[in-house]
């Protein structure tokens, strides 16, 4: 599949007019070919009125063809073969085992969503019959099911070219609730978002479904990204990246005269906290795994561990020791781009140069551009209650050692965090009862809480939960991986008294689509109305 530099608008591919922009190899620091031109106005305005149009017809398509599609798009992925790891590796610094990984949970998820389509729990059908006989007033017949929102805009993200960009995780659970979807690709890695753009076009198009259903925009800067925000058929909005640009565009669609719900993943330290049992019976194999997850892909993860809070003593000391060691022979990794890896050395250099913090150890020196050299630094309870500036992500393998007197200063430092991703504990059976006290503190602060883990790898699965408090997510109640994330998508609708005939399949008598409906309080799959 040849990488033209062309956007994709429904059915059509077209080379934008505004100014051109290449991909860079961070690797090297070279311009890749094609160029491409970004969209403008006129690019926003077409692939949104296609959406609109496809949006009705399309959140209707049956429960199977649906998940055929999703399931389309993952073929056609597959299809592309290593032409898309190789542009993949070109454009993002990453190795080919990560990019092939990468690919397996693209197309992982997609199949995940085409089951959850077909099993159709997700529509939440609900039946109240009618009771005309009941006292002092009769019941209606109430139904509710849930609904697609609308067009949803999906910004494609920087550290996931494959999972969280242009068919990741966002496209996929806004096509599985019958959402059409407008992205814009990350300008980092464009030849990978053209190639997996046009497997998903060539999915709509072999399934037969209206051609808005997906297009793909390009464009450096932020103006077309809040154009598309902005756009009155944007119903929904799927961002993950920093917490500047997931603020500004709730920003953009706060001021909308219909506000919209902007689902943005941003910024978290994910702190990993050593309990007194676990810290004496494996210290050195803790600080050992610390650093492996640390420096997994140069700290580029959502879930990086920034953050490590532990009580000082002995045996802290033999985690700081082994953690040194192994972070001192810890070799360099190529970032994703050239403003990542400014972004990290100046992150770097600000706590480095903090008095309140020493430098434990860094990794090998650099020996090419943009390439990260890790670094662990260390700091008390007391500076880091007193200094916000300690509580900022760094986005790469950097992460910041509390030392705390005792557990009550702990649990202030947990506290005082702003809402995480990931929170991390590291307990043998002796701890169970600090942990314990923890817990309440941690659920209100993180959106998943993992025992003698790293927070780094997240499983896509029913129950996973990839969220979190703001300003790791703007709204605490989603997730943007697992099966739940459809949810982010839909809405309810109920019917009162309506015919048979013209309700939706999902809450007709004999439960034509056999789906686990709730009848009257009772949740069910046949019987009475339900069946």
């Amino acid at each position: 599949m040849t990488i033209r530099g062309e956007m994709l608008i429904g059915a059509t591919a077209l080379r934008g007019a505004e100014s051109e922009f290449h991909a860079i190899d961070p690797a090297t620091g070279a311009a890749l070919e094609p160029g491409f031109g970004g969209g403008g106005a006129a690019e926003v305005e077409r692939a949104c009125a296609l959406a609109w149009e496809a949006f009705d017809p399309y959140r209707e398509t049956g429960l199977e063809a649906r998940a055929v599609f999703l399931e389309t798009v993952a073929a056609n992925i597959l299809a592309i073969g290593d032409d898309l790891i190789v542009r993949a590796m070109a454009e993002s610094g990453l190795p080919r085992p990560r990019l092939e990984g990468e690919r397996g949970r693209t197309v992982g998820q997609l199949r995940l969503f085409a089951r959850t389509v077909r099993e159709g729990s997700w529509l939440e059908a609900r039946i109240d019959p009618a009771q005309p006989a009941r006292a002092p007033l009769p019941r209606a017949d109430l139904r509710q099911r849930h609904i697609a929102l609308g067009p949803v805009a999906v910004f494609g993200a920087s550290n996931f070219p494959l999972a969280f960009s242009v068919a990741g995780g966002d496209t996929a659970s806004a096509l599985a609730a019958g959402c059409p979807v407008v992205v814009k690709a990350h300008s980092a890695h464009p030849g990978t978002s053209e190639l997996i753009g046009r497997a998903v076009q060539a999915a709509v198009a072999s399934c037969g479904l209206p051609e808005g259903v997906f297009s793909l925009l390009f464009g450096s800067g932020s103006r077309i990204g809040a154009a598309l925000v902005a756009d009155p058929r944007v119903k929904a909005v799927g961002f993950t990246g920093s917490r500047r640009g997931g603020v500004s565009l709730t920003q953009v669609a706060a001021a909308r005269p219909e506000p919209i719900p902007v689902y943005a993943e941003m910024s978290s330290i994910n702190p990993v906290i050593l309990l007194p049992a676990a810290l004496a019976a494996r210290a050195e194999a803790l600080g050992a795994g610390f650093v492996g997850s640390l420096t997994m892909g140069a700290g580029q993860f959502c879930t990086n561990p920034g953050l490590v809070l532990a009580l000082d003593g002995p045996d802290l000391e033999r985690f700081l020791t082994a953690a040194a060691e192994t972070l001192g022979g810890a070799a360099p990794s190529t970032m994703l781009t050239p403003g990542i890896h400014a972004a990290y050395v100046e992150g770097v250099a600000r706590i480095a140069a903090n008095p309140a913090v020493g430098v434990l150890a860094r990794g090998q020196q650099t020996v090419g551009p943009h390439q990260c050299r890790a670094g662990l630094f260390t700091s008390s309870a007391e500076a880091f209650l007193s200094d916000p500036a300690l509580h900022e992500e760094i986005f790469g393998a950097a992460s910041l050692v509390i030392r705390c007197p005792d557990v009550a200063a702990l649990r202030a430092v947990l506290e005082r965090l702003e809402g995480q991703l990931t929170a991390t504990l590291h307990m043998d059976p002796e701890d169970a009862e600090a942990v314990r006290a923890l817990l309440p503190v941690l659920e209100r602060k993180a959106g998943r809480i993992l025992a003698n883990g790293w927070p780094t790898g997240v499983e896509v699965c029913d129950a996973m939960v990839h969220g979190g408090p703001f300003p790791a997510t703007s709204d605490s109640r989603t997730t943007s991986v697992g099966t739940l994330a459809i949810r982010r998508f839909l809405r309810p609708v109920c019917y009162q008294d309506i015919p048979d005939s013209l309700l939706p399949e999902a809450l007709r008598d004999g439960n034509p689509l056999g789906l686990w409906r709730r009848v009257d309080g009772v949740l069910a799959a046949a019987g009475g109305v339900g069946g």
